[in-house]
This record gives C-alpha cells, structure tokens and sequence, in this order.
C-alpha cells in the first residue's frame, strides 16, 4: 500500500467513513445498506491496536491536525493488511508534535513487522526511525547505507554527489 504525500483524504468524511472509503461494510454483501455502527466500532478499535489517538471518529478528517489526518491515511493503507507500506514525506509540514505521532506510528508497523519504505528529505526522521537509507539521485540509486553506520554529512555527500567530487553543475540532468 502507499500512502501520498497528500493523503487522499475527504475532508467532509468522518475518521471512520475515510478509513472505510472504497472498502465499505455492507449488511448484506456485496449489496445493501452500509453498516455505519459497524464501519465505526472496527475504526476505533483498529486505530487503538496501532496506538492512534483520535479523540472523536464522528469527527471529519477537515477538523483533525495534519498529524491525525496523517495517521487515518496510514491505518487506511492498513485495512488490506499489506506486508509493505509506503509512505511518501509523511512528515511534510508538519509540526514537532505531529511529526512525533507519525514518527511513534511508523515505529508500531516496525513492530508489527510489516516492511516500511519511507521517502523524505528530512534526515532527522530518516534517522529516527530507519534501519538502511538508500540515496536516489537523477534517477538511480547512489549509494545505501545502515543508519547505524553512516553520518548525515555522509547522506548528504550521497544527496549532492559530493561523495564523487562532482560539481554542482555535472549534476544536472542533460538537456
């Protein structure tokens, strides 16, 4: 499953009916009415197993903070039961608390085993909860890395070719 960057969320839909959204619980199959108690009782259990605080899953996903609305996309992605999840900048623009949420939240599917690949630019998050980084530059990867072996001013000569005494302008793509 992949999450985007911009989350894919309805803003007028509530926690439970976004978690839902395109895999609906009906009562009586494929066709029927939709089970709205039962998509809620399964919402709010579900994001309590993967440690996630929504106050209120009657709320719409508009009134939530950027790192709640982050964590109702991620446990959708959840729902199919993936065994890789895919998260792209899932900590862009967010604040110190939210990012801290998101960042605990990556570190529960860590521990429920599922293969997490994150894409970010922000090392410190990559740091925090990252076991290898692997360095994509016009197209191709660069160079891989175990977090616990590599500073960020290594990453970082990976990110801008420095590691290769390129200058900056090689670095461009060709015309």
């Amino acid at each position: 499953e992949t999450v985007y960057q911009d989350l894919a969320l309805v803003p007028q839909l509530t926690v439970a009916q976004n978690l839902f959204l395109n895999r609906e619980i009906t009562l009586f199959g494929k066709v029927g009415w939709l089970s709205a108690g039962k998509m809620r009782r399964l919402a709010k259990k579900y994001l309590e197993d993967i440690k996630v605080e929504i106050p209120d899953i009657d709320a719409e996903a508009a009134s939530l903070s950027g790192g709640q609305r982050q964590a109702v996309a991620i446990a959708r992605s959840l729902l199919g039961e993936p065994s890789v999840v895919l998260l792209d900048e899932p900590t862009a623009a967010l604040g110190v608390v939210q990012t801290k949420q998101v960042l605990n939240l990556i570190r529960t599917l860590r521990e429920r085993q599922l293969g997490v690949v994150i894409i970010s630019h922000n090392l410190a998050d990559v740091f925090d909860v990252a076991d290898r980084i692997i360095v994509l530059r016009l197209g191709g990867r660069v160079a891989t890395f175990d977090v616990h072996g590599v500073s960020a001013e290594d990453v970082v000569a990976a990110i801008t070719g420095a590691e290769f005494g390129a200058a900056p302008d090689e670095l461009e793509e060709p015309s």
